[in-house]
């Protein structure tokens, strides 16, 4: 039985060195007042009140190199957990596919990353409230998800063979509802979020 173990147990290193189908990201940031655009342009700042994200997703390779392009396409799902200032802490599963365009040079690699799909909140998030409050709008738990990321190759950088393809970047995490096509939601949040993430 132990050499069984130990048999499966190989094979899966093997399989996990070679293959590297899977994905899995452990992320934290924080709130912003900003709107996307204003963030992708560079402005990070964070939201006036104490709001914070923990966040795990997991992902599952579905086409590498697709059209011969150096992308890659992934189907994930991720939990989250938003520590609010105010209001209850709440959690928040996704489901997405994300698209990965990558780039090599000097014996790197960088991901730009971007995800389409949908978001759904135990409660509603605090900074959603707030800005729908103020705007007289409409709340809802289920929202359109995006995800924008840019990563590197963290075990390449350090030239650390079993690092490779453990990735170190930053995400934006976006919940709306694309102006109205969502139960009528016209607003919604963004977190930046740093992140550290291993295909295997």
């Amino acid at each position: 039985m132990k050499f069984f173990i130990l048999f499966i147990l190989f094979y899966n290193l093997y399989a996990v060195e070679n293959v590297n189908d899977y994905s899995l990201r452990l992320a934290y940031g924080y709130a912003s007042e900003k709107d996307l655009g204003e963030i992708v342009l560079g402005d990070f700042s964070s939201h006036p009140r104490d709001l914070n994200v923990y966040a795990l997703d997991g992902g599952y390779l579905l086409k590498k190199d697709i059209f011969d392009w150096s992308m890659d396409i992934y189907l994930k799902g991720g939990l989250a957990y938003f520590d609010e200032d105010q209001f209850s802490n709440t959690y928040e599963a996704t489901f997405y596919v994300k698209a990965y365009l990558n780039i090599d040079f000097w014996h790197n690699r960088i991901r730009l990353g971007a995800a389409e799909g949908v978001s759904y909140t135990k409660d509603i998030l605090e900074t959603e409230l707030l800005e729908a409050t103020e705007d007289k709008e409409p709340t809802s738990r289920f929202l359109n998800y995006l995800d924008l990321s840019v990563d590197f190759d963290f075990g390449k950088l350090i030239g650390y063979k079993p690092m490779n393809e453990a990735y170190i970047g930053y995400a934006l995490k976006h919940r709306s509802g694309v102006f109205g096509l969502y139960h009528g939601v016209h607003g919604g949040s963004n977190y930046n979020t740093l992140y550290l993430e291993k295909n295997f």
